[in-house]
């Protein structure tokens, strides 16, 4: 059975790992086949490898790597390798760019043009998470695909804004996407799928650890033109995302913060040492307006944050819209309101279409869907969130929602 291009890839990979030296070894061998077909003599007679990375790379055959694909094809998961078409340039800028990337969702979002990274702390005070959520949807409503890592706080806010916007956005791993990391993420992340890309450098089953997220952090950077830290720790991973930025040459914006809360220490120091701080979209928009301006609306970026409704969105997963578009009671009454409910495709949660099940266009209370779900309250309030995400349902005052 012949050997496709991408297991040897993928075998270069597997062996290294996520995130090793390549750059010199494909300069050398030109690429992963070439590599694999030159055999272990020729890899030590190179210089470029050790006898335990040399050892790595005959313990596995390119051939081996099938179970990588059984698992991608079932999960619907997309492998790209530098040869392929919807792998983006500018991580091929990158020294030691990765060689695989595991995406679901549109992989065309990585490829979009004009991106920010948006990063900053899981722990975030209520300033920082709506300021997160704020910014991404007033750019990603001018045009701007948002990058983010997939975590809690910050980042799920970034997601968050992106997606209520109606926007693009990419989140990026520290683990393999099959790896059950963060379930109080999960529809988020699935929502993500629907709206851009959940990608990973790693392969499908491998667990976050500490080494994982700064491999991780370094795309984020990398796949945009300049990253945007919003509360962040002086040691924090964010401003190891910056650092990268500064690293590959790309644009690194920060808003300001309290200067007596030690969350803000990062940005507040990025900004004191060249950042240049962010008040609103335009702050960050008007850098690139000379390169890029006809693929941005800049009028949406001019609306002030206090104007852009904020929307709850935290740990609990419960999200309800504080200030909402006036409704036509004219239009409502002529429509008598009757909406006819369709099938929820499967891409959704267990969770997510039996409560939507127990929904209709007449207003229901939570405990009232707790109570003919049978599930458990954070089951139903990440379900919830699941699919106001999705614009299936909408939340009514009174801890009501409805199709």
């Amino acid at each position: 059975m012949s050997i496709c291009p991408t297991e040897y890839w993928l075998w270069l990979q597997c062996a290294l790992g996520a995130g090793a030296k390549t750059d010199e070894l494909i300069a050398y061998f030109g690429d992963p086949e070439k590599m694999y077909n030159a055999g272990s003599n020729e890899w030590r007679l190179s210089g470029l490898l050790t006898d335990k990375k040399i050892n790595a790379l005959k313990s596995i055959s390119p051939s081996e790597t099938g179970g990588i694909f059984r698992e991608c094809k079932a999960k619907g998961y997309s492998i790209i390798t530098p040869d392929n078409i919807n792998y983006p340039e500018r991580l091929k800028q990158l020294r030691d760019m990765p060689l695989v990337l595991y995406a679901l969702g549109d992989t065309s979002v990585l490829k979009d043009t004009v991106s920010i990274g948006v990063v900053g702390t899981r722990n975030a005070s209520n300033y920082g998470i709506e300021t997160a959520q704020k910014l991404s949807f007033a750019l990603a409503s001018s045009g701007v695909t948002i990058v983010s890592g997939g975590a809690l706080g910050i980042d799920s806010e970034a997601h968050a804004g992106a997606m209520l916007a109606k926007g693009r956005t990419v989140a990026f791993l520290g683990c393999g996407l099959s790896f059950d990391y963060l379930k109080e993420n999960a529809s988020l992340r699935r929502a993500i799928t629907k709206y851009g890309a959940v990608v990973s450098e790693f392969a499908p089953f491998t667990p976050a650890s500490r080494t994982t997220f700064p491999i991780r952090n370094r795309l984020i950077s990398g796949l945009t033109l300049g990253t945007l830290v919003i509360e962040a720790g002086i040691k924090s991973g964010s401003l190891i995302t910056a650092n990268f930025a500064l690293e590959q040459g790309k644009d690194v914006f920060a808003v300001p913060g309290d200067i007596v809360r030690s969350s803000f220490d990062g940005a507040n120091h990025l900004i004191k040492n060249g950042a240049k701080p962010v008040f609103s979209a335009m702050d960050i928009l008007s850098e690139y307006e000379y390169l890029y301006g006809d693929l941005i609306d800049f009028s949406k970026a001019e609306t002030s944050l206090s104007q852009i409704p904020y929307v709850e969105y935290r740990k609990t997963k419960k999200a309800v819209v504080t200030e909402k578009p006036p409704v036509n009671e004219k239009l409502v009454k002529e429509k008598k309101c009757k909406v006819k409910k369709k099938e929820l495709d499967n891409s959704f949660s267990d969770e997510a279409k039996k409560v939507y099940s127990v929904l209709s266009s007449e207003p229901t209370h939570v405990d009232d869907i707790l109570r003919q779900t049978a599930l458990k309250m954070s089951d139903v309030l990440s379900a919830l969130t699941e699919l106001e995400l999705m614009s299936e349902i909408e939340s009514i005052e009174g801890k009501k929602y409805k199709v």
